[in-house]
């Protein structure tokens, strides 16, 4: 019965990923559109900025600024902050 389940499987995901092929094949296309109009491209340098430091940097200023304006420290909780605990009291 295992291998009749692991055959059922592998071929819904062969058929899907032939499916996902056939219905993605005008992404390859060679022609362009009407309108199309690219700019320059990017070079090594400009892309790792653009879609590595960039958002590594981004990411950093966010947190940077969450835990800089935490006042989540300065709060005291009042319930806890008031009971004293004696050595050798039974509760």
């Amino acid at each position: 019965m295992d291998k009749k389940n692991a055959l059922r499987a592998g071929a819904l995901a062969a058929g899907t990923t032939l499916m996902m092929l056939l219905m993605s094949s005008p992404a390859l296309a060679l022609t362009r559109d009407d309108g199309d109009d690219p700019g320059p491209g990017l070079s090594v340098i400009q892309t790792l900025g653009l879609y590595v430091l960039l958002p590594v940097a981004l990411f950093a200023v966010i947190a940077g600024l969450v835990m800089a304006l935490d006042k989540s420290h300065n709060k005291k909780d009042a319930t806890t902050s008031n009971i004293s605990v004696r050595p050798g009291t039974k509760a």
